[in-house]
């Protein structure tokens, strides 16, 4: 499966963004996926994850309450939404999916398969 993530922007803190990953090259449907980032200089971190069907999701710390994934398998499509966006949130967004229709995912070593990263950046 292929991944392409969009929807990265500049935005005001306190603002929103909506990321889509769209994969291609395979029914998304059987894949487990998630979000990660990773700023300038620092480690990748895990954001978020979900499972395939979109009934199990898992979110880092440091997004609980502001950050929502979800997925649209029809469309082959995976999103994040991030509402009050804080500056320290900037950063470049990954998705990334492996086959699996078990439990979620928060180890990138887990993952298979990734986007290219699109960058968010918060302005304060």
């Amino acid at each position: 499966v292929q991944l392409q993530a969009s929807g990265g922007g500049l935005v005001q803190a306190g603002g929103s963004l909506r990321l889509s990953c769209a994969a291609s090259g395979s029914s998304f449907g059987g894949y487990a996926s998630g979000w990660f980032r990773q700023a300038p200089g620092k480690e990748r971190k895990f954001v978020s994850s979900i499972n395939w069907s979109g009934s199990n999701t898992q979110y880092a710390d440091f997004v609980k309450g502001r950050f929502t994934i979800s997925r649209d398998n029809a469309k082959n499509t995976m999103y994040l939404q991030m509402d009050s966006l804080k500056p320290e949130d900037t950063a470049v967004y990954y998705c990334a999916a492996r086959w699996d229709a078990g439990p979620l995912h928060d180890q990138g070593s887990e993952y298979n398969y990734w986007g290219q990263g699109t960058q968010v950046t918060v302005s304060s």
